[in-house]
Protein backbone atom coordinates (compact mmCIF):
# COMPACT_ATOMS: atom_id res chain seq x y z
CA UNK A 1 0.00 0.00 0.00
CA UNK A 2 1.40 3.40 -0.91
CA UNK A 3 2.17 5.55 2.07
CA UNK A 4 1.68 8.82 0.23
CA UNK A 5 -1.28 9.57 -1.96
CA UNK A 6 -1.28 12.27 -4.60
CA UNK A 7 -4.67 13.73 -5.43
CA UNK A 8 -5.41 16.60 -7.80
CA UNK A 9 -8.09 18.61 -6.02
CA UNK A 10 -10.00 21.39 -7.76
CA UNK A 11 -11.41 24.52 -6.19
CA UNK A 12 -14.33 22.89 -4.37
CA UNK A 13 -12.18 20.24 -2.72
CA UNK A 14 -9.39 22.61 -1.85
CA UNK A 15 -11.86 24.81 -0.02
CA UNK A 16 -11.99 22.14 2.69
CA UNK A 17 -8.54 23.10 3.96
CA UNK A 18 -9.27 24.18 7.52
CA UNK A 19 -8.13 23.60 11.10
CA UNK A 20 -9.55 20.08 11.19
CA UNK A 21 -7.01 18.98 8.59
CA UNK A 22 -3.94 19.57 10.71
CA UNK A 23 -3.70 16.02 12.02
CA UNK A 24 -1.74 14.69 9.04
CA UNK A 25 1.18 16.05 7.04
CA UNK A 26 0.30 17.25 3.59
CA UNK A 27 1.57 19.62 0.92
CA UNK A 28 -0.53 21.70 -1.49
CA UNK A 29 1.27 22.92 -4.60
CA UNK A 30 0.20 26.53 -5.13
CA UNK A 31 2.60 27.74 -7.79
CA UNK A 32 4.33 25.97 -10.68
CA UNK A 33 4.53 25.99 -14.47
CA UNK A 34 2.64 22.73 -15.04
CA UNK A 35 -0.56 21.21 -13.72
CA UNK A 36 -3.77 19.39 -14.55
CA UNK A 37 -6.16 21.94 -13.10
CA UNK A 38 -7.46 24.63 -15.45
CA UNK A 39 -8.72 26.52 -12.40
CA UNK A 40 -5.24 27.46 -11.18
CA UNK A 41 -2.84 29.67 -13.13
CA UNK A 42 0.48 28.19 -14.24
CA UNK A 43 3.59 30.36 -14.14
CA UNK A 44 7.31 29.85 -13.68
CA UNK A 45 8.06 29.74 -9.96
CA UNK A 46 7.28 27.74 -6.86
CA UNK A 47 5.13 27.94 -3.76
CA UNK A 48 3.62 25.26 -1.56
CA UNK A 49 1.58 25.12 1.63
CA UNK A 50 3.08 22.58 4.03
CA UNK A 51 0.86 21.37 6.86
CA UNK A 52 2.95 19.57 9.46
CA UNK A 53 3.70 19.54 13.16
CA UNK A 54 0.40 21.29 13.84
CA UNK A 55 1.57 24.24 11.71
CA UNK A 56 0.81 25.72 8.33
CA UNK A 57 3.96 26.85 6.58
CA UNK A 58 4.00 28.67 3.25
CA UNK A 59 7.16 27.53 1.50
CA UNK A 60 8.16 30.11 -1.14
CA UNK A 61 5.76 32.56 -2.76
CA UNK A 62 6.15 32.25 -6.52
CA UNK A 63 7.04 34.69 -9.27
CA UNK A 64 4.03 37.02 -9.34
CA UNK A 65 2.03 38.32 -6.37
CA UNK A 66 -1.20 38.51 -8.41
CA UNK A 67 -0.88 34.89 -9.57
CA UNK A 68 -0.22 33.70 -6.02
CA UNK A 69 -3.23 35.67 -4.76
CA UNK A 70 -5.46 34.16 -7.46
CA UNK A 71 -4.26 30.60 -6.86
CA UNK A 72 -4.74 30.93 -3.11
CA UNK A 73 -8.29 32.14 -3.70
CA UNK A 74 -9.10 29.28 -6.08
CA UNK A 75 -7.61 26.82 -3.61
CA UNK A 76 -9.73 28.28 -0.81
CA UNK A 77 -6.68 28.90 1.36
CA UNK A 78 -6.83 31.78 3.81
CA UNK A 79 -3.37 33.22 4.38
CA UNK A 80 -4.46 34.23 7.87
CA UNK A 81 -4.28 30.54 8.79
CA UNK A 82 -0.56 30.46 7.91
CA UNK A 83 1.76 30.33 10.93
CA UNK A 84 5.04 31.11 9.17
CA UNK A 85 6.66 31.62 5.79
CA UNK A 86 9.90 30.07 4.54
CA UNK A 87 11.71 31.66 1.61
CA UNK A 88 14.16 29.13 0.19
CA UNK A 89 16.36 31.70 -1.54
CA UNK A 90 16.37 35.20 -2.95
CA UNK A 91 15.52 34.49 -6.61
CA UNK A 92 12.45 36.34 -7.86
CA UNK A 93 10.53 33.21 -8.90
CA UNK A 94 10.41 32.20 -5.23
CA UNK A 95 10.05 35.52 -3.45
CA UNK A 96 7.93 37.95 -5.50
CA UNK A 97 4.61 36.78 -4.06
CA UNK A 98 5.81 37.91 -0.64
CA UNK A 99 4.29 41.31 -1.43
CA UNK A 100 0.78 39.80 -1.33
CA UNK A 101 1.57 37.71 1.74
CA UNK A 102 2.75 40.72 3.73
CA UNK A 103 -0.29 42.77 2.73
CA UNK A 104 -2.48 40.06 4.20
CA UNK A 105 -0.44 38.90 7.22
CA UNK A 106 2.14 41.65 7.79
CA UNK A 107 3.47 40.30 11.08
CA UNK A 108 3.98 36.67 10.08
CA UNK A 109 7.54 35.40 10.75
CA UNK A 110 9.42 34.94 7.47
CA UNK A 111 12.41 32.61 7.64
CA UNK A 112 15.11 33.50 5.12
CA UNK A 113 18.75 32.57 4.46
CA UNK A 114 21.26 34.67 6.36
CA UNK A 115 22.54 37.16 3.76
CA UNK A 116 23.41 40.51 5.36
CA UNK A 117 23.83 42.16 1.94
CA UNK A 118 20.88 40.39 0.35
CA UNK A 119 17.35 41.57 -0.40
CA UNK A 120 16.13 40.62 3.08
CA UNK A 121 18.44 43.05 4.91
CA UNK A 122 20.28 42.37 8.12
CA UNK A 123 22.57 43.64 10.85
CA UNK A 124 26.23 43.86 9.85
CA UNK A 125 29.02 42.84 12.24
CA UNK A 126 31.15 45.78 13.43
CA UNK A 127 34.26 44.28 11.85
CA UNK A 128 32.88 43.73 8.35
CA UNK A 129 35.55 46.09 6.97
CA UNK A 130 39.23 46.75 7.75
CA UNK A 131 40.34 50.12 9.07
CA UNK A 132 43.34 52.42 8.67
CA UNK A 133 43.62 54.70 11.70
CA UNK A 134 46.22 56.93 10.05
CA UNK A 135 43.66 58.25 7.53
CA UNK A 136 42.01 61.60 8.26
CA UNK A 137 38.49 61.38 9.66
CA UNK A 138 36.82 62.51 6.46
CA UNK A 139 38.27 59.46 4.67
CA UNK A 140 37.15 56.97 7.28
CA UNK A 141 33.82 55.19 7.47
CA UNK A 142 31.55 56.89 10.01
CA UNK A 143 34.39 59.26 10.87
CA UNK A 144 36.45 56.40 12.30
CA UNK A 145 33.73 55.22 14.72
CA UNK A 146 33.04 51.48 14.83
CA UNK A 147 29.26 51.05 14.76
CA UNK A 148 27.31 47.98 15.79
CA UNK A 149 23.96 49.20 14.45
CA UNK A 150 24.62 49.23 10.70
CA UNK A 151 21.83 47.46 8.84
CA UNK A 152 21.51 46.74 5.15
CA UNK A 153 18.25 47.65 3.45
CA UNK A 154 15.41 45.28 2.62
CA UNK A 155 12.92 45.26 -0.23
CA UNK A 156 10.29 44.50 2.42
CA UNK A 157 11.18 46.73 5.39
CA UNK A 158 7.90 45.91 7.15
CA UNK A 159 8.59 42.16 7.21
CA UNK A 160 9.57 40.18 10.29
CA UNK A 161 12.53 38.34 8.83
CA UNK A 162 14.24 35.57 10.79
CA UNK A 163 17.67 34.85 9.31
CA UNK A 164 18.78 31.21 9.31
CA UNK A 165 22.41 30.09 9.03
CA UNK A 166 22.29 26.74 10.84
CA UNK A 167 19.83 23.88 11.19
CA UNK A 168 16.84 25.25 13.09
CA UNK A 169 13.81 23.46 14.55
CA UNK A 170 10.87 25.85 14.16
CA UNK A 171 8.22 23.46 15.47
CA UNK A 172 8.37 19.95 16.92
CA UNK A 173 9.88 17.78 14.20
CA UNK A 174 9.98 20.64 11.65
CA UNK A 175 13.46 21.77 10.63
CA UNK A 176 15.04 24.37 8.36
CA UNK A 177 18.22 23.21 6.63
CA UNK A 178 20.55 25.87 5.19
CA UNK A 179 23.02 25.13 2.41
CA UNK A 180 25.42 27.25 0.37
CA UNK A 181 25.98 26.63 -3.33
CA UNK A 182 29.46 25.97 -4.66
CA UNK A 183 28.15 25.45 -8.19
CA UNK A 184 29.40 27.86 -10.87
CA UNK A 185 26.71 30.38 -11.69
CA UNK A 186 25.16 30.33 -8.23
CA UNK A 187 28.31 30.15 -6.12
CA UNK A 188 27.74 31.41 -2.55
CA UNK A 189 23.94 31.45 -3.03
CA UNK A 190 22.35 30.55 0.29
CA UNK A 191 19.24 28.38 0.34
CA UNK A 192 16.91 26.85 2.93
CA UNK A 193 15.13 23.51 2.65
CA UNK A 194 12.31 22.32 4.90
CA UNK A 195 12.47 18.91 6.59
CA UNK A 196 9.59 17.33 8.50
CA UNK A 197 9.88 14.20 10.60
CA UNK A 198 6.92 11.89 9.97
CA UNK A 199 6.20 8.37 11.26
CA UNK A 200 7.26 7.10 7.81
CA UNK A 201 10.53 9.03 7.65
CA UNK A 202 11.60 12.47 6.47
CA UNK A 203 9.51 14.72 4.22
CA UNK A 204 11.98 17.04 2.50
CA UNK A 205 10.74 20.13 0.60
CA UNK A 206 13.30 21.92 -1.57
CA UNK A 207 13.06 25.15 -3.55
CA UNK A 208 15.71 24.90 -6.29
CA UNK A 209 18.51 22.76 -4.82
CA UNK A 210 21.16 25.20 -6.04
CA UNK A 211 23.77 23.60 -3.78
CA UNK A 212 22.97 20.22 -5.38
CA UNK A 213 20.24 17.90 -4.18
CA UNK A 214 22.77 15.39 -2.87
CA UNK A 215 24.33 18.00 -0.59
CA UNK A 216 20.87 18.84 0.72
CA UNK A 217 20.15 15.15 1.29
CA UNK A 218 23.41 14.83 3.20
CA UNK A 219 22.34 17.71 5.46
CA UNK A 220 18.85 16.25 5.86
CA UNK A 221 20.29 12.89 6.82
CA UNK A 222 21.60 14.44 10.04
CA UNK A 223 17.98 15.04 11.05
CA UNK A 224 16.67 11.65 9.90
CA UNK A 225 18.52 9.12 7.75
CA UNK A 226 15.26 7.68 6.37
CA UNK A 227 14.41 9.96 3.44
CA UNK A 228 10.79 9.13 2.77
CA UNK A 229 9.64 11.82 0.30
CA UNK A 230 11.61 14.41 -1.66
CA UNK A 231 9.46 17.21 -3.09
CA UNK A 232 10.26 20.35 -5.08
CA UNK A 233 12.80 21.68 -7.55
CA UNK A 234 16.09 19.93 -8.29
CA UNK A 235 17.57 22.53 -10.67
CA UNK A 236 18.15 20.14 -13.55
CA UNK A 237 16.04 21.98 -16.09
CA UNK A 238 18.82 21.89 -18.71
CA UNK A 239 20.42 18.60 -17.68
CA UNK A 240 21.36 16.06 -20.32
CA UNK A 241 19.63 12.69 -20.45
CA UNK A 242 22.74 11.12 -18.93
CA UNK A 243 22.79 13.62 -16.05
CA UNK A 244 19.09 13.10 -15.40
CA UNK A 245 19.51 9.32 -15.36
CA UNK A 246 22.50 9.60 -13.02
CA UNK A 247 20.70 11.72 -10.42
CA UNK A 248 17.63 9.46 -10.59
CA UNK A 249 19.84 6.46 -9.91
CA UNK A 250 21.65 8.22 -7.07
CA UNK A 251 18.41 9.25 -5.35
CA UNK A 252 17.00 5.74 -5.60
CA UNK A 253 20.07 3.58 -4.98
CA UNK A 254 22.57 5.64 -2.99
CA UNK A 255 20.30 7.88 -0.92
CA UNK A 256 17.43 5.39 -0.64
CA UNK A 257 14.80 8.07 -1.19
CA UNK A 258 11.49 6.23 -1.01
CA UNK A 259 9.24 8.61 -2.95
CA UNK A 260 9.88 11.59 -5.20
CA UNK A 261 7.49 14.41 -6.13
CA UNK A 262 9.57 16.69 -8.37
CA UNK A 263 8.46 20.07 -9.63
CA UNK A 264 9.54 23.54 -10.71
CA UNK A 265 13.14 23.57 -12.05
CA UNK A 266 13.63 19.79 -11.99
CA UNK A 267 13.23 19.76 -15.79
CA UNK A 268 11.18 17.63 -18.14
CA UNK A 269 14.03 15.17 -18.94
CA UNK A 270 14.55 14.63 -15.21
CA UNK A 271 10.80 14.21 -14.65
CA UNK A 272 10.98 11.40 -17.21
CA UNK A 273 14.10 9.84 -15.70
CA UNK A 274 12.69 9.92 -12.17
CA UNK A 275 9.35 8.48 -13.24
CA UNK A 276 11.14 5.67 -15.03
CA UNK A 277 13.41 4.93 -12.06
CA UNK A 278 10.86 5.26 -9.25
CA UNK A 279 7.80 3.78 -10.95
CA UNK A 280 4.74 4.05 -8.70
CA UNK A 281 6.91 5.79 -6.10
CA UNK A 282 6.97 8.80 -8.41
CA UNK A 283 4.27 11.23 -7.28
CA UNK A 284 2.79 13.85 -9.55
CA UNK A 285 3.13 17.36 -8.07
CA UNK A 286 1.77 19.88 -10.58
CA UNK A 287 0.09 23.07 -9.41
CA UNK A 288 -3.18 22.26 -7.62
CA UNK A 289 -1.98 18.87 -6.39
CA UNK A 290 -2.42 17.93 -2.75
CA UNK A 291 0.05 15.35 -1.46
CA UNK A 292 -1.02 13.74 1.79
CA UNK A 293 0.50 11.40 4.36
CA UNK A 294 -2.32 9.07 5.54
Amino acid sequence: MRRFSAVLTLAVGLGAIDGAALGAERVTILYDAFGKSSALTTDWGFAALVEAGGRRILFDTGNDAAVLERNLAVAGIDLKSVDSVVISHRHSDHVTGLAHVLRTIPHVPVYVPLEPFGVFGGLLPPDFYRTVEALPGEMRYFGGMRRSDVRTGSLWPQATFVAVDETKEIAPGVFLLPTVSEVPGTRELREISLAVKTPKGLLLVVGCSHAGVERILETAGKVDSHLHLLLGGLHLVKASDAESAAIAAALKDRWKVEYVAPGHCTGEPTFAALRSRFGDHYLYAGVGTVLTVP
